[in-house]
């Protein structure tokens, strides 16, 4: 699958209208559960980039399960050591962590934030 897809005008536009619902009274609440924007830096290019993900909360661990990582770069950002993190309206607050990617033996992308 390309990552021209994942980066195409139209899934921009998708992402938007996810993150918008997010701030809707009432249905903002229900897909606030399981979908937040995160804003990060890049290692190489310094800028800062946000992207909505899906989620696990798990007490102060939030975990974001990357859908076809071989076609999405963000995640790399967050190997090794790991890197900071914001989770925009989270549950109400914008909220900061350390996230921690790992690729498992299957090629499965996990992103674990430890939030502050």
């Amino acid at each position: 699958m390309s990552s021209r897809i994942f980066d195409s005008p139209a899934a921009r536009a998708l992402n938007r209208a996810a993150v918008s619902l997010t701030h809707l009274p009432v249905l903002g609440d229900l897909v606030g559960r399981s979908l937040v924007e995160i804003r990060y830096t890049g290692r190489r290019s310094g800028r800062s980039f946000q992207t909505p993900v899906n989620y696990r909360l798990d007490g102060d661990r939030v975990t974001i399960a990357v859908m076809s990582p071989e076609a999405k770069s963000w995640w790399r950002n967050f190997l090794g050591d790991g890197a900071p993190i914001t989770l925009l309206n989270f549950r109400g607050s914008d909220r900061t962590g350390h996230a921690v990617a790992t690729r498992d033996e299957r090629g499965r992308v996990r992103v674990v934030v430890d939030l502050t």
